[in-house]
């Protein structure tokens, strides 16, 4: 098999419950279905002897994961055990699935999972939640960020947005990704999905209307990963670099800042410390410690 050279994906569960109404999953994936515990332990530790030090863990809803009494906490305890793996990153999860215990872990300095969160939000109105079926309100929603905020200095909070709802609620939604703590957000653009509840929904927004609210909507994403971004200059962080790009090595501190150094060095998959300098665009340069 290959060597590995770049973070690995881990899925660890497939299908969902939860019947969002916007949302095909439940039709095209089935039910949810935990995969076996050893079984994904077997396969982290491959992964992990074939040169992978970060693994993510994937899947549709994989907070819901509960299998012989283990779920999300089980799995990255039992992850952690591994030796290699110097890091656990926890890909999307459901608002409503996440264990606050995985703070205590995220805090812990010889715990590899991540101070990382990618937590789905969609909206900002409690009245197009509603209507999406999502199991949380806006101020459930950024309450949780906020504690997450709170309880893990310098935790990354990314989100998804799905654009395509009336004016007011529409404002809601910039609102929210605005003044949350989110450092950014994918911004998807509603589309209908044959046999979803939101198919039969009335007064839908022009696509249009939808191409400049996500444009204004991924707008507010970059001003909010610049703000996160040079709140960050002068700090020294951990980094895992990935590969080379123009005379630089790029990669991602624990928080998903995407990063770039200079280095007569080979780092491709390789962690060094490296103090940060300068946001330019998107990423943020910085000196190898």
């Amino acid at each position: 098999e290959a060597a590995l050279s770049r973070r690995a994906n881990l899925k660890v569960q497939d299908g969902c419950d939860f019947m969002c109404s916007f949302c095909v999953i439940p039709f095209a994936r089935g039910r949810a279905r935990a995969r076996d515990f050893q079984n994904l332990l077997d396969e982290a530790r491959s992964l992990v002897e074939r040169g992978a030090k970060e693994i993510i863990l994937t899947g549709v809803n994989i907070g819901t994961y509960d299998l012989d009494s283990r779920g999300i906490l089980e799995i990255v305890d039992g992850l952690n055990t591994i030796d290699g793996l110097d890091r656990i990153r926890i890909s999307s999860i459901e608002p409503t699935t996440i264990p606050l215990e995985l703070f205590d872990r995220m805090n812990d300095p010889v715990h590899a999972l991540l101070p990382y969160l990618h937590i789905p939000m969609q909206a900002g109105s409690n009245e197009v939640l509603s209507a999406m079926r999502r199991k949380y309100t806006r101020e459930e929603f950024l309450d949780f960020i906020f504690q997450a905020h709170d309880a893990v200095p310098g935790i990354g909070i990314g989100s998804d947005i799905l654009a395509g709802e009336a004016d007011a609620n529409f404002e809601d939604t910039c609102d929210a990704l605005w003044k949350s703590p989110l450092f950014y957000a994918h911004v998807f653009k509603y589309a209908e999905r044959a046999g979803t509840a939101s198919v039969r929904m009335k007064d839908k927004v022009p696509a249009q209307v939808i191409n400049e609210r996500g444009a204004r909507l991924r707008k507010l994403s970059a001003e909010k990963t610049r703000m996160f971004n040079e709140h960050q200059i002068g700090q020294t962080q951990e980094v895992l670099f990935e590969q080379a790009q123009g005379g630089y090595w790029t990669g991602y501190t624990g928080n998903y800042t995407r990063v770039a150094a200079q280095s007569v060095d080979d780092l491709e998959n390789q962690s060094r410390q490296l103090t940060l300098e300068e946001v330019r665009g998107d990423l943020v340069l910085g000196t190898l410690a």
